[in-house]
């Protein structure tokens, strides 16, 4: 089937989506849904403590960059020696594994003293499609408990550490707790069409959002449907034997009642190739209980959202983005004696 994209008219008066994750997947699927509306708005985690935005972190004392940057790249309808500039990476001196995007962000955080501001200043040079939040401009680290009673704190140790103690995550939370969620993160998410969350890690890109004060409780109250977009396949020191209906169960108990409406999984298979690699790090394809789910009382949309093409399992930009817009389509919100009801047009 041809893809069809909106007119420029259907396209500036798109659905208002708000995005919230971080890592890979946040930015592959913005870069899908950034052809179908103008009204983005993604909003990122930054509890990152690894790499390059590790490293800026510490010597700079400002969020970590990474998430950020990459969603901006997604978004950015720059000339093509801007889009090399942003993804440079240093390989050599003080510099080595820098990325040039991190550094320019780095620098519009100290003329602007400012995260948010730097933000939304590099948002313009870039001339973004939508908007990229960061979810707090607290200065937060993310700390893991395990089922063991064990815990770490930092971001870029919890895969390590699952390993060493060989037991599932019990929870994960942000050091200091409850942080003041940034302004624009709250009212973005109260004025949706439609909220998503994920693809990406759950407890290290999706969970830490919900963490920050409001905005569990944010995305409960809104009116838009909530679609979480379950991953292709299970995580590496994350997420070993998850079903389709454990993510969800972890997702709601950092959140509350009220935050997923519905649940959007692949049906397209993953290639044997690819399958060896990750049967390796005993990643496996995402098993989808549709049972558990049902029991949930969620909704679950099944689509072939995988990519065909590259050297790891991800989810196709284009697919993934008519998914969800044929996802939005399908429903109507009506106020039925104060309760919301989704409606199935099809």
């Amino acid at each position: 089937m041809a893809e069809s994209y909106p007119t420029l008219h259907q396209w500036e008066r798109g659905p208002k989506i708000v995005a919230i994750g971080g890592g890979t997947g946040l930015s592959t699927m913005l870069r899908g849904l950034k052809k179908y509306t103008r009204n983005l708005t993604a909003i990122v985690t930054v509890a990152d403590n690894g790499g390059g935005s590790g490293m800026l972190r510490q010597d700079l004392g400002m969020p970590p960059p990474g998430d950020i940057r990459h969603c901006m790249e997604s978004l950015a309808n720059t000339e093509p020696i801007m889009e090399k500039l942003l993804t440079y990476r240093f390989t050599e001196g003080v510099l080595a594994g820098q990325s040039f995007g991190n550094l320019i962000l780095a620098a519009l955080n100290g003329v602007t003293g400012s995260f948010e501001t730097a933000v939304a200043e590099m948002s313009h040079v870039l001339a973004i499609t939508g908007r990229v939040v960061p979810v707090t401009s607290a200065d937060v680290q993310l700390e893991a408990v395990f089922e063991n009673g064990a815990r770490v704190v930092g971001e870029s140790q919890i895969a390590a550490c699952k390993k060493e103690q060989d037991c599932r995550i019990h929870h994960v939370a942000l050091i200091p707790d409850h942080p003041r969620a940034t302004p624009a993160a709250i009212a973005a998410i109260g004025e949706a069409d439609l909220i998503l969350m994920g693809p990406g890690s759950l407890y290290t890109s999706i969970i830490p959002n919900l963490l920050v004060e409001g905005v569990a409780h944010a995305v409960a109250q809104a009116d838009a449907p909530k679609l979480y977009i379950c991953n292709i396949m299970t995580q590496d020191g994350e997420t070993e034997g998850y079903t389709a209906a454990d993510h969800l169960e972890a997702l709601l108990a950092h959140g509350e009642p009220g935050l997923v409406d519905l649940c959007l999984a692949n049906t397209a298979p993953v290639r044997p190739g690819l399958l060896e690699k990750y049967r390796v790090e005993d990643a496996v394809p995402l098993t989808v209980d549709r049972e558990r789910v049902a029991a949930m009382g969620l909704e679950l949309v099944e689509r072939p959202v995988a990519s065909e093409e590259g050297n790891y399992a991800r989810h196709d930009p284009d697919k993934l983005a008519q998914a969800v817009l044929d996802i939005y389509r399908s429903r109507a919100v009506r106020i039925f004696h104060g309760a919301r009801r989704y409606i199935l047009e099809d």
